[in-house]
C-alpha cells in the first residue's frame, strides 16, 4: 500500500473524508476507488459512492477476492440505506462468504448484521432471526453493535416480545453511549420512544383505551380471542386463523367482535361490510353466503348464532372476545408504518416490503400524497417517497412479518 493511500484510510478511519479526498481525487486505480467510494458516503452522495464502489470491486477482479467483497459490502449498505433491498441482500450473503472464507472475521460479522437488517425491513422474521444469531457480536465493530441490538429489537417488537426489546434497546443504548457518536445516539432513541408509544387500540363495546406492546403480549397470551385488525387475523393463543387475503370475512369478523356480547344488526352488517344502506334481497343473501364462509373459516377458535336482528359471535369456552386495531386509522397504515423510519424509499421497496405489487403501493402513495401525509423527490427510477410527518402513532403492528403472525 503507497502512502498516499495509506494515509487517505488514515482520514477515513478518523472520519475525515475531505482530506481523503484530496489524496486519491485523481487516481482511478482500484483501491483509491474504494476509497473514493467510501468519502462520498461520508459526504452523503451516497449514488456517486455506490458508482465508484461499484467500479473499485470490477477493478479489483477475481485475484484481489476479499477487497472485491470489501467493496461489495460497502456498495450493498449503501445500497440498503438507499432501500434497494432485494439486490442488497443478495449482495451481503456472497460477500460475507467470501470475507469469512479469508479470514476478515470483523466484516463478515458486518455484512451478516447488515444481511439481517435487510431481511427484517422486509419482514422475513425468521431469516433475519437466523441470520442474527449466527453473528458473533463480539467479532462486531462497536459502531455496527448499535445497529446489531436494533435489529434484535426489531425482530423481537415484531414477535410481540417486550422484554426482549427492552433488553436489547438497553445493551443497543450502552453501546451507542461507547462510540460517542450523536447519530447513532439519535438512532436508538428513536426506536426507544417507538418501543415506548402505544403500538394498538383495544375497541370494546363500551370505548376505546390504546395499549403499549406489552399489554398487547399479554392480551395474546390471555384466554381472548383478539380480532386483530392491525394484520387482519384472527388468533387466539397460538391458533392464528389469517384473513388477510379475505378482506370481506375480515370486516364480518370485526363488526362481530366490536359488538360483542350483544349481536350486531344485519343492517350494520351490509353498511360496514357492504356499504349497502338500501340493502335488497341480493345483499342479504349475499351477506348469510359470507357469514357461512367466516363461520366455516373461524369454526378452530369460535361460532356465530343467528338471532332474531342479526348475528352473535361466541368464543369456544366461553372465552373473552377483543378488537384490536391500529392507534389511528387512516387508510394505508402500513405504507405510513414503513415510512415512519425516516429514510427515502423507492416504491418498488415498499411493495417488495408489504408483499403486494407496485401499483398498489403506487395508488396508495398518491392517495396519501394528495392527503399531505407523504411527498416524494427525484424522478423516474431515482424517485424516493418519504413521510411529512408521523401519523398519530406509527405501530410496528402494521410493519411486514412474512411467514408469522405474532
Amino acid at each position: 500500500m503507497d502512502s498516499l493511500i495509506s494515509a487517505a484510510a488514515s482520514a477515513l478511519a478518523a472520519g475525515d473524508p475531505l482530506s481523503a479526498l484530496k489524496r486519491v481525487s485523481l487516481r482511478d486505480d482500484a483501491p483509491a476507488l474504494a476509497l473514493r467510494g467510501i468519502a462520498m458516503a461520508q459526504l452523503g452522495d451516497l449514488s456517486r459512492a455506490q458508482e465508484l464502489l461499484g467500479n473499485a470491486a470490477r477493478a479489483f477482479g477475481d485475484k484481489e477476492a476479499m477487497a472485491r467483497a470489501r467493496c461489495s459490502l460497502a456498495e450493498a449498505e449503501i445500497a440498503l440505506v438507499l432501500r434497494e433491498l432485494g439486490r442488497s441482500t443478495e449482495r451481503l450473503g456472497a460477500a460475507r462468504a467470501t470475507l469469512e472464507a479469508f479470514g476478515d472475521v470483523a466484516n463478515a460479522a458486518h455484512a451478516g448484521y447488515l444481511e439481517s437488517r435487510s431481511l427484517l425491513l422486509i419482514g422475513r422474521l425468521d431469516e433475519a432471526e437466523q441470520v442474527l444469531a449466527s453473528v458473533d457480536v463480539l467479532k462486531l465493530p462497536l459502531t455496527s453493535r448499535v445497529g446489531y441490538e436494533l435489529v434484535a429489537a426489531g425482530i423481537a417488537t415484531r414477535r410481540i416480545r417486550a422484554k426482549a426489546v427492552r433488553d436489547a434497546l438497553d445493551r443497543a443504548r450502552t453501546a451507542a453511549a461507547g462510540v460517542g457518536n450523536a447519530a447513532l445516539k439519535v438512532e436508538v432513541d428513536r426506536a426507544v420512544q417507538a418501543f415506548e408509544a402505544p403500538a394498538a387500540r383495544l375497541v370494546e363495546r363500551d370505548g376505546e383505551r390504546l395499549l403499549r406492546l406489552g399489554d398487547v403480549e399479554s392480551l395474546f397470551a390471555s384466554d381472548a380471542l383478539v380480532v386483530d385488525a392491525c394484520r387482519n387475523t384472527v388468533r387466539r393463543k397460538t391458533a392464528a386463523i389469517p384473513l388477510a387475503s379475505r378482506p370481506v370475512l375480515f370486516l364480518l369478523m370485526r363488526v362481530l367482535g366490536e359488538a360483542w356480547p350483544a349481536d350486531a344488526s344485519r343492517e350494520e352488517l351490509l353498511v360496514r361490510t357492504f356499504r349497502a344502506r338500501e340493502a335488497d334481497e341480493s345483499h342479504r343473501a349475499r351477506l348469510r353466503v359470507e357469514i357461512g364462509r367466516l363461520r366455516e373459516a373461524i369454526r378452530p377458535v369460535a361460532q356465530i348464532h343467528a338471532t332474531e336482528r342479526g348475528f352473535v359471535l361466541e368464543a369456544h369456552e366461553a372465552g373473552q372476545i377483543a378488537v384490536l386495531a391500529p392507534p389511528v386509522e387512516d387508510g394505508h397504515g402500513d405504507v405510513l408504518a414503513l415510512l415512519a423510519d425516516g429514510e427515502a424509499w423507492s416504491s418498488s421497496a415498499l411493495a417488495l416490503a408489504l408483499d403486494v405489487s407496485p401499483r398498489t403501493v403506487q395508488r396508495a402513495l398518491e392517495t396519501l400524497a394528495e392527503n399531505g401525509k407523504v411527498e416524494w423527490f427525484g424522478q423516474g427510477r431515482a424517485r424516493r417517497w418519504i413521510a411529512t410527518s408521523v401519523p398519530g402513532f406509527p405501530t410496528s403492528l402494521l410493519l411486514p412479518a412474512a411467514g408469522v403472525v405474532a
